[in-house]
Parts: C-alpha cells; sequence; structure tokens
C-alpha cells in the first residue's frame, strides 16, 4: 500500500498543481466525504477541504447506530426508512470492519406495548428486504431479564427483540477520506474555506481557503462548489449572499459514557417513550455503554458544543427509570455533545423531532449547491443525490455512480472485538508490524483504555491526524471512552506527535492546553 499518499505534504503537492477541479467540497463530516468518494470514483478532479479535523462535529458524536430509524416509522416516514434500511445493508458489506449487527430490545410493560412493538417491527422487518440483519422475535419476562441483568423488573411484561448496526463513525470517517484519496481524489483537514470566488456572471468557481498550520492563502478554481458543512451551512450560504436566509436551525444531542457493568449482556436497549418524545438508546459499544440521545433547540452552534445541566439530568433520571442499577454523575466516564443539523421550521409550532431527517439539496441562484439534513446511514445516497443534481446542473459530465459495491478503506472479514485493534480492519497489520519493529510502541497509553502508543504513531504517518484531539477524540477515541484518562495521557501523547511532524516544547505545550479545553466539555462535574 502506497501510504505517502496520505501524507500532507503529498496532499498539498496535488492541490499547488491543479489548477481547476471539477469539485470542490466544502466540509469532512461523513456528507462531505461521501461526496468526494462519489465524485472520485466517477472520475472527477475532487478537493475537500475540512477546517478543522474529518468528523470533528457531528459525524463524531452520534449514537453510534446504523440504522433505518425506528422512530420515523412511528411517525409513518416509510420512504426514509426503506432507504436508511437499504443503505444499512450496504454499510455493513463494504465496511464490515466497523459496521456490525447489534440486537437490541425494547423492554415491555404493558400488553399494549408488548403488542404494538411486536407489529410495529415486523415492518421494520419486511422494508429492509434482502438487505435485513435478522428478523424480530418477541421474548418473556424471563428471557428478557436474563438478557437484561440490569432491568427495571417491576411490571415488565417480556420484550421485542430487533436487529440494528452499530459502528464507531468518526474511524468510518477517517476511512472513507482515506478511500477517497485512494481513488485519487484530494483532501486536507485544517485547512478552512474563507470566502467563495465568482466569475462576471456572479456563478461561484472556486474558493479562497487557508492552511491552518501555515496561514497561507490558496485561490482555488472549480466548476463547481458543494457545500456540505451541517451546521455551518448558513455561513456558507451567507458567503455566497450576505442577506442569505437561515437553512439550519441546530439541535442539541447528548450522550453519556458509562462502564459496561451497566448493560452486562449483548444487547442494547431501546426505550421507545421518553418526557421529551425522543427515544433513549443504551448501547454497547467499545466495552462502554453510550446513553443517549436528547433534542434541545439551540439559537447558536459552536465547534465544541457543551452538554447541559437539563439534558444531563434528564438522560440519568430516564436511565434511572429502567435501570435496577442506579446511574449518577460519578458513573459518567465521558460525555459528549452533538448539533444536529436541522432544517430551520417554518414556524415556532414545528418541533425538531418532527422534522424531517430526508436530506435536502439547495441550489443558490450562483449555482452554489448545498446540502443539508439526512443522517449517517444515508450518507451514501446522500452523495449520490448531490453528484447527480451537479450532473443535471451540466456541472459535471455525465458518469454512473460506482459507490455501491465499492469496499472502504480498510473493510475485511470482522475479527472478534476482545482485540480492540479490529477496527482497523485490513491495517492491523501495519500496526503489528509498527510494534515488531519499535516494540516501545507496544505500550499502552492508560491502564484504563487498551489503546497502544503504536496507534498514534499510525494515526499521524497513514490517517492524517495532526493535533492531540484529533488523535485522542477521533483515531482512537478515548476521550469519548474515559475523558479523565484522555487528559491523563495528552503530554505523552503530544510528545509522539512532535517527534512525528518534527514540532518543538513550545508546540506540544500549546497542544497539550488546548486540548485540556476541549477535554473539559466531556467531564461529567
Amino acid at each position: 500500500m502506497k501510504m505517502d499518499r496520505f501524507k500532507r505534504e503529498t496532499l498539498i503537492a496535488q492541490m499547488k498543481t491543479n489548477e481547476t477541479w471539477d469539485a470542490i467540497i466544502v466540509g469532512g463530516g461523513a456528507t462531505g466525504l461521501g461526496i468526494a468518494l462519489d465524485c472520485a470514483t466517477r472520475g472527477y478532479k475532487t478537493l475537500l477541504l475540512e477546517q478543522v479535523d474529518f468528523a470533528k462535529g457531528t459525524s463524531s458524536r452520534s449514537t453510534k447506530l446504523v440504522h433505518g430509524g425506528v422512530r420515523y416509522l412511528a411517525q409513518g416516514n416509510i420512504d426514509l426508512v426503506r432507504e436508511a434500511l437499504h443503505e444499512r445493508g450496504l454499510m455493513m458489506k463494504n465496511a464490515a470492519h466497523l459496521v456490525s449487527n447489534q440486537s437490541f430490545i425494547i423492554p415491555n410493560y404493558s400488553w399494549w406495548d408488548h403488542f404494538f412493538y411486536t407489529v410495529g417491527l415486523k415492518v421494520y422487518d419486511f422494508l429492509s428486504g434482502n438487505l435485513s440483519f435478522g428478523k424480530s422475535t418477541r421474548i418473556g419476562k424471563k428471557e428478557t431479564m436474563a438478557r437484561l441483568p440490569t432491568i427495571e423488573t417491576a411490571h415488565l411484561r417480556g420484550g421485542v427483540v430487533y436487529q440494528d448496526g452499530q459502528f464507531d463513525d468518526s474511524r468510518l470517517a477517517v476511512n472513507i477520506a482515506q478511500t477517497a484519496i485512494e481513488q485519487g481524489a484530494t483532501l486536507l483537514n485544517h485547512f478552512e474555506v474563507k470566502q467563495l470566488l465568482k466569475n462576471d456572471a456572479g456563478i461561484v468557481n472556486g474558493v479562497v481557503a487557508v492552511d491552518q498550520e501555515t496561514n497561507e492563502t490558496y485561490q482555488l478554481k472549480s466548476k463547481v462548489v458543494i457545500n456540505a458543512t451541517g451546521v455551518f451551512t448558513d455561513e456558507v450560504l451567507q458567503m455566497d449572499k450576505p442577506s442569505a436566509k437561515d437553512q439550519i436551525k441546530p439541535s442539541q444531542g447528548i450522550h453519556l459514557v458509562l462502564d459496561k457493568s451497566f448493560l452486562a449482556g449483548n444487547d442494547a436497549i431501546m426505550i421507545p417513550k421518553t418526557d421529551d418524545g425522543r427515544v433513549l438508546f443504551l448501547v454497547p459499544w467499545h466495552n462502554r455503554v453510550v446513553v443517549g440521545t436528547t433534542d434541545t433547540v439551540l439559537d447558536s452552534h459552536s465547534l465544541e458544543p457543551r452538554a447541559l445541566e437539563a439534558e444531563i439530568n434528564f438522560i440519568l433520571t430516564t436511565a434511572n427509570r429502567y435501570l435496577n442499577k442506579d446511574v449518577s454523575r460519578d458513573d459518567v466516564l465521558s460525555m459528549y455533545a452533538g448539533l444536529r443539523p436541522l432544517a430551520a421550521p417554518k414556524d415556532d409550532s414545528e418541533k425538531t423531532k418532527e422534522i424531517s431527517r430526508s436530506h435536502k439539496i439547495i441550489v443558490s441562484d450562483s449555482e452554489l449547491i448545498t446540502i443539508t439534513g439526512g443522517k449517517w446511514t444515508t450518507y451514501r445516497k446522500m452523495a449520490e443525490d448531490t453528484v447527480n443534481r451537479a450532473i443535471k446542473m451540466n456541472k459535471l459530465p455525465q458518469k454512473e455512480c460506482r459507490t455501491k459495491d465499492l469496499l472502504i478503506h480498510g473493510s475485511s472479514k470482522p475479527i472478534a472485538e476482545s482485540n480492540h485493534l479490529y477496527v482497523y480492519g485490513s491495517d492491523i497489520m501495519g500496526i503489528e508490524a509498527l510494534q515488531q519493529e519499535h516494540p516501545e510502541l507496544k505500550e499502552r497509553l492508560h491502564e484504563r483504555v487498551p489503546f497502544t502508543k503504536a496507534e498514534v504513531v499510525w494515526a499521524v504517518r497513514h490517517e492524517m491526524a495532526r493535533t492531540i484531539d484529533d488523535v485522542l477524540a477521533r483515531r482512537v477515541r478515548v476521550l469519548f471512552l474515559d475523558a479523565g484518562a484522555a487528559i491523563a495521557m495528552a503530554p505523552e501523547v503530544a510528545a509522539l506527535i512532535a517527534k512525528e511532524l518534527g514540532r518543538d516544547k513550545q508546540w506540544e505545550a500549546e497542544q497539550v492546553k488546548d486540548f485540556l479545553k476541549i477535554a473539559d466539555h466531556f467531564v461529567c462535574k
């Protein structure tokens, strides 16, 4: 494998030698990365620019589910569910090392619930067609208690088991970025778009971007510019037209991460009815339990959203209603907040949980293409639809989509999750070779987590990580699994990155300081 293709120097050299791109994509979350991959596989000269890091925002802060959306079924949104279930099957086929089949149990406390969810999930099974993950079944009280040892048993009648997908979101984002580069695209993180360029007719034909590491500014020309910036969509639309109306209303969802003992079996729990109308999930993930999510409408957004007191209390209260093992703030190993870029409601009566999660493509008078909404599960279809729109506008030559059967970088037969390196798929051999060559890199970074020094070196050399945050939040996920451990290992990780990038002690100190500010948002006080 030509690993130097992922080096920043190689990618910047490519950017400098291309005078005009077919497509420039602004934003390196799931949607933007999917579009870059789609464009590259169709043979278009493709450049993607991300202001911080791939999946820095919403795309690393999900509930870790690849799903059709059981609750959208309850809302009658059959088409969205059918599309998502189809895409779920393709994700598992194309990224088998990261997407797995997860059994969920809905605990039932009334006869009506038992009947209602059994029937509803049969519809869910039917809609998944030949990409089904398995049939849903009804189970009795005894089996529900055996499979969920920590479930509240008072008035419990039984449960309904169904199958859905589970994954590691930012690991998949990094692998999609690698795949796009392998297909010929140029992708750069820590590269911020500051302005849109236009021709004399007012048509967008490029961007002005700044390399955040060197502060060097570039003018980059392109046949089409695609805005895939999630909650930052309006900022780019206002670069195009300062008076543009807001298209996005951010809704915040938070998750708490607990020790595995709070969900001792292999099954996840789905609680379909909560006080705020959203479903609540308790999902096993990397030997921890992720509990979420909330739905809080915000008037502003940031790169580092913070969990609100009311959200933390809501999750703890709801979880304690369904668990016989009490959860308190002291049990929270990490917490994270993410922002959903929902379409702005037409009026105040429209609640965010009722706003469709379907994606929407907006074409401005300047021919800037913007893609908003959607969800991780449908990232590939969103990309296909966006590129097809550019073709329809005669911005790109007609070529067929090629991503349905395209294996993602690292895709291999799943290995046992007891080996924490399973998320690397076929790259495991590379990490093991690195450890053989440098035995000191086998050392663990912290006693509470399994990650090693070799993974930091690998992330910098082959996965485009540039900062402590890039490594500990989105390459090895420690910040999401145990914020205290992430804080403790930050200086050592800074030293490893500095050695790889040729940075000095001052850089290390600044990195640690910056990371501690970010990590503070993940600590439940």
